[in-house]
Parts: C-alpha cells; sequence; structure tokens
C-alpha cells in the first residue's frame, strides 16, 4: 500500500477516494477520542466517593485549571482541555474541533497542528489565570474552547472566504464568521459578563493563535482579501523583495572555423569529455578553461 507524504513534518496519510483528504485525520481522531474518553471516565469515577468527596471532584481539583494561588499545578494548562462540564459542552467543542480542524491538519499536518492547537490552549490558560482576575473573580476552568477558538481563527485566516452556513441555511464567509465571534466575546468581556464562561480564555486562545500564525508568515486575511476570493490557504510573503542578481555570468566564447585557425589540439578522449561534462554541471561553462572548451568543441563537430 503506497502513502503520500503530508509534508517536512513527517506525517504521512493513506490516500482515500477523496484526493488524500481526510475526514478524520490522525490528531483530530485521537482528540476527539481521549476527550470523550475522560468525560465518561470522569462521568464513572464521579460515582465512586473517598469518605464524602466524590473521586470525580478530586480529579478536577488535580486535574482542572485552578486560580493561582488556590491550587494552581503546571499541568493543569494542559490537562483541563479535556474536561468538561456536561455533554452539551463536550459536543459542541469536538463539533467545532472537527468541523474547523479537520482541513487545518489535512493542510499543515499531524505535528504542527497538534503544536498549533496546544499552544493556543496554554495561551487560553495563561490568559484565563493571570488576565481575567484582574478585571472578575475566577474559579476552576475545565474545557476545549480556548484552544479551539485558535482553531476557529486559524481556518479564518487560511479559509477567508469559505462559505459556513450558520443553522445550516444562512451562508458567511469564514472571515465574517470568525470575526464575528470574536466581537462577541469582546463584547462580553467589556460589559463584565458573569455568565460562568471562561472568555478570557477564548480570547487568549484566539490571540495566541493569531501571533503564532503571522510569525509563521500568514497574513491578517480578515481586512486584505474580501475582494480576492481566495479559497486556498492565504501565506504572507515579505514585501521587502529584490531582484535575483547574479553573479560570474560570462558570454560563452565562440570559435570559428578557419583555414589559418590554429591547429586543433589532439582529439580528445571520452574520459576527459566525461571529466569536463562533469565540470560543467558542478561550476557551469564558464569554468572551463579555453583549452577544455575547444575540446568540447572539436568533440561535438565529430557527433554533428
Amino acid at each position: 500500500m503506497a502513502f503520500n507524504r503530508s509534508n517536512s513534518s513527517n506525517n504521512y496519510y493513506r490516500p482515500s477516494p477523496f484526493g488524500g483528504f481526510s475526514f478524520f485525520p490522525p490528531i483530530i481522531k485521537t482528540l476527539l477520542i481521549a476527550n470523550i474518553a475522560v468525560f465518561l471516565g470522569m462521568m464513572f469515577l464521579g460515582s465512586f466517593h473517598v469518605g464524602e468527596i466524590s473521586l470525580g471532584s478530586i480529579l478536577e481539583e488535580f486535574f482542572a485549571l485552578q486560580p493561582l494561588g488556590h491550587g494552581f499545578l503546571i499541568w493543569q494548562v494542559f490537562t483541563y482541555l479535556f474536561m468538561h462540564a456536561n455533554f452539551s459542552h463536550l459536543f459542541f467543542n469536538m463539533f467545532a474541533l472537527w468541523m474547523f480542524g479537520m482541513e487545518l491538519e489535512n493542510v499543515w499536518g499531524s505535528r504542527k497542528f497538534l503544536t498549533y492547537y496546544l499552544i493556543c490552549g496554554v495561551g487560553a490558560a495563561l490568559a484565563n489565570i493571570l488576565l481575567a482576575p484582574l478585571f472578575s473573580d475566577v474559579g476552576p476552568t475545565i474545557g476545549a474552547s480556548g484552544a479551539i477558538y485558535g482553531v476557529l481563527l486559524a481556518f479564518g485566516m487560511l479559509f477567508p472566504d469559505r462559505l459556513i452556513f450558520i443553522y445550516f441555511f444562512v451562508p458567511l464567509k469564514a472571515k465574517y464568521f470568525v470575526a464575528l465571534y470574536m466581537i462577541i466575546e469582546f463584547v462580553t468581556v467589556g460589559v463584565g459578563g458573569t455568565d460562568g464562561v471562561a472568555h478570557f480564555a477564548h480570547l487568549g486562545g484566539a490571540f495566541v493563535g493569531f501571533v503564532y500564525l503571522v510569525l509563521q508568515g500568514y497574513g491578517p486575511s480578515f481586512f486584505h482579501l474580501a475582494e480576492k476570493g481566495q479559497s486556498t490557504p492565504h501565506r504572507w510573503t515579505s514585501t521587502h523583495t529584490r531582484p535575483i542578481e547574479y553573479s560570474n555570468i560570462s558570454d560563452a566564447q565562440v570559435y570559428d572555423i578557419k583555414d589559418d585557425a590554429p591547429k586543433a589540439p589532439t582529439a580528445a578522449t571520452q574520459k576527459e569529455i566525461d571529466e569536463i561534462l562533469d565540470k560543467i554541471s558542478h561550476g557551469g561553462y564558464q569554468s572551463l578553461s579555453d583549452e577544455e572548451k575547444k575540446k568540447l568543441f572539436e568533440a561535438s563537430k565529430k557527433l554533428n
């Protein structure tokens, strides 16, 4: 069975009837399984108690994202991403991860997508424990929403004109869909929303994702691609370009065949011709000496 290499990140996909595009690429599939497994495991363990405290509550204390100074542990910036409060919380996060992350992983490859996802998740965690307490009280935080907001932003930047059907009926370009979500988050933070949602985590994940993408060379598609109708990933190129400069260019010398021309040198052997051709392949024609050029010319005459 042949395999196609997706990119330089050493990830391989099995060819499919859809031209190599996978609807459940490896990391998306693994994240879906891991989140569902953790959710079911927490439900199961929640029925067990240590004294009067459920085992699920103990696990939440150690693995949910706790505020600084109130039980925070360093691994929580990763583990909180795999914990969800209820089925609807899990379902909508996983649906968004699959819907927007599927194409990103197919384009980027598994390693880069996983790196981006975790960076956004950690960025969301840091925003929630460092910035959110400045504006409101913060409790334990769980859920993959912060990382998924980063995925959503990346989809909007790479595929700005891709249509998204809201409620399966209303078409909206991805760049406007993402911008709308970000505006809602900013407004909610601005009015001091107390709905129990970690809005700073959402914005933190999106912001860290934006910085990462800009450093990778992807541009702010929201503002510059409205009129271009791009459906393929857009990437910035450097604005500081200059013409390619060629050095060591010299005109080939031409030898006319005349009756009074100097006698041609002794015919070159095949070995000498091979050496001359090797020299051309390494240094170009201009690297030959006059004698070598004459030998090559005489050899070409005999071939003709």
